[in-house]
């Protein structure tokens, strides 16, 4: 018996030296991976990236940073708080999230500021989790609609002619590394259609930036100018598809710095924050050496300034009889391009013909179908300026998590906003009584119509998500009530079904969904499970 339990020294001895070696193994094989990680990128690269990897709010005070003034008078919003009006358009999030209180989501969402204005009165200014009026607040992607102001000031400047400009004529020596860069032009980058070869991998498993992510190259390197010089490729056609990608952010940064002869911090600071907004700023710079900003996603400021900026562009570029930047360029930059196909971008976009999210001058746009829209500014961790322009209204939210906030919770709200009796009804008096009172309206006013389908689809899986499934179905018995013609109403019906365990219920629905549409990739996985 002894010897069974026992292994033999000369066993053990042979099992310890196997681990060394494997050990050793690994310890030079990482130290050589190191090493040739430093000598293709750099030294600092590979500090930051073991030292860093995963992005947030606080990273810019690793940084170099320049400060960008303000100015010395500017706009004051009027206040007439309203919070209760403001926390109930969030009540689908937080019933999602499955938090009972308004202040129990802000502080678990990793919510820093939450800033509503109306026709330039404040509703609602709050900071959560140790933020104040006073913090900075990182811009994280939001920095690309900023760049994306300057190239249209040093248009209006005639510094650059216009964005069909090849990004050759100021970066000339690009065309003497690969002559396919004199196909890009300013508005390739501008949409994200440039064709930039861009690498986004992650070890496997986790969230951790892969050494040679182009994410991470960019967020990290210690010259980027030089990297966007001597080894960023082409790997697709521009004015193809949309493929987001930072390199076209910073060659955006890179032509102002060529077009205007001076550093974007300075550039933004004579152009922007010196003419319309209260607190200095700050820019993140690669390395004291190189000096170029971080242009996609370290830009600091002030939650309050970000919705002055909003509002610039709400106003058309007009800061109260100035003209800031050019009507011509605000549109451009916001509104959808109608000429570029939808098949331009990846499924993960979404949406139909007339309902869906787009992309213009390194802006967010949610298009609606009755011709309406809203842009936006958009950050990882929770950053959004939101502008809805036909209620003039503006929306900054910052954060430093996503785990329980997305930037589609503002187009909610937005819809909550439109549709704010019928949202009111369910937050007051609950799903029930709600739906009650719009068929007693209804049957007097044949054509009051109170939300649609994407709205009440998100109300259903608020309570869904939230565990109250069978209000959910209510919900998503209107919808199929109000649009029977939408395959997508009987898939969401046959979740609610699929979740409170009626998986007969729920195979039908699937069924009348593929029926309607039979390439509903959706409906065919879900039927595989439940069969």
């Amino acid at each position: 018996m002894d010897s069974e339990k026992h292994l033999p020294k000369s066993n053990h001895r042979e099992m310890k030296k196997t681990i060394k070696i494997i050990v050793f193994t690994l310890v030079i094989l990482s130290v050589l991976i190191l090493v040739v990680l430093s000598i293709k990128f750099s030294p600092v690269y590979v500090y930051r990236l073991i030292t860093q990897n995963v992005a947030d709010v606080y990273d810019y005070q690793l940084y170099e940073n320049r400060t960008i003034k303000g100015a010395d008078s500017t706009f004051q919003f009027k206040e007439n708080q309203n919070e209760k009006y403001v926390e109930d358009l969030f009540q689908d999030r937080m019933l999602r999230s499955g938090f009972k209180t308004f202040d129990e989501w802000a502080e678990k969402s990793q919510t820093t500021a939450l800033i509503f204005i109306r026709k330039d009165t404040i509703l609602y200014e709050k900071y959560f989790n140790g933020f104040s009026r006073d913090s900075y607040f990182h811009s994280q992607s939001m920095a690309k609609s900023f760049i994306s102001f300057m190239i249209g000031a040093a248009i209006d400047d005639g510094l650059i002619s216009g964005v069909d400009d090849p990004m050759t004529k100021y970066i000339p020596e690009l065309k003497e590394r690969n002559t396919r860069f004199e196909n890009i032009t300013i508005k390739n980058l501008l949409e994200m259609r440039s064709g930039l070869a861009y690498n986004t991998s992650y070890l496997p498993g986790t969230n951790i930036h892969a050494p040679w992510h182009d994410e991470a190259i960019g967020y990290y390197h210690p010259n980027v100018r030089k990297l966007l010089l001597e080894k960023v490729e082409i790997a697709g056609e521009p004015g193809g598809n949309f493929q987001y990608c930072n390199y076209n952010t910073s060659y955006l940064g890179l032509l102002i710095e060529r077009g205007t002869g001076k550093t974007v911090s300075k550039y933004l600071e004579e152009k922007l924050w010196s003419q319309i907004m209260e607190y200095d700023a700050l820019f993140s710079i690669d390395s004291k050496e190189s000096g170029f900003e971080y242009m996609p996603s370290r830009l600091i400021a002030r939650a309050i300034d970000y919705a002055r900026f909003g509002r610039l562009y709400l106003k058309e570029g007009d800061w109260n009889g100035k003209q800031i930047i050019s009507k011509d360029w605000i549109k451009k930059s916001t509104k959808e391009d109608k000429s570029i196909p939808r098949n331009i971008y990846p499924e993960w976009l979404g949406g139909d013909n007339c309902n869906h999210t787009y992309y213009s001058y390194q802006w967010w746009g949610n298009a609606e179908c009755d011709s309406s829209y809203q842009f936006f500014a958009n950050g990882n961790l929770g950053q959004n300026i939101y502008v809805i322009p036909d209620k003039e209204i503006i929306i900054v939210h910052c954060g430093n998590s996503l785990e329980f906030y997305n930037e589609g919770d503002l187009w909610h709200v937005a819809d909550c906003i439109r549709f704010n009796d019928f949202h009111q009804l369910i937050v007051n008096k609950g799903v029930t009584e709600a739906i009650r009172e719009y068929h007693e309206k209804k049957k007097q006013y044949p054509n009051y119509q109170p939300f649609d389908e994407r709205f009440l689809k998100d109300i259903g899986y608020a309570y869904l998500d939230g565990g109250k499934t069978e209000d959910a179905k209510k919900i998503f018995a209107l919808n199929i009530e109000s649009y029977p013609d939408s395959w997508q109403v009987y898939n969401n019906m046959a979740e609610a079904y699929a979740k409170s365990g009626d998986a007969d219920s729920a195979i039908m629905l699937y069924q009348k969904s593929l029926t309607m549409k039979p390439e509903n990739n959706w409906a065919t996985e879900k039927l595989k499970m439940l069969e």
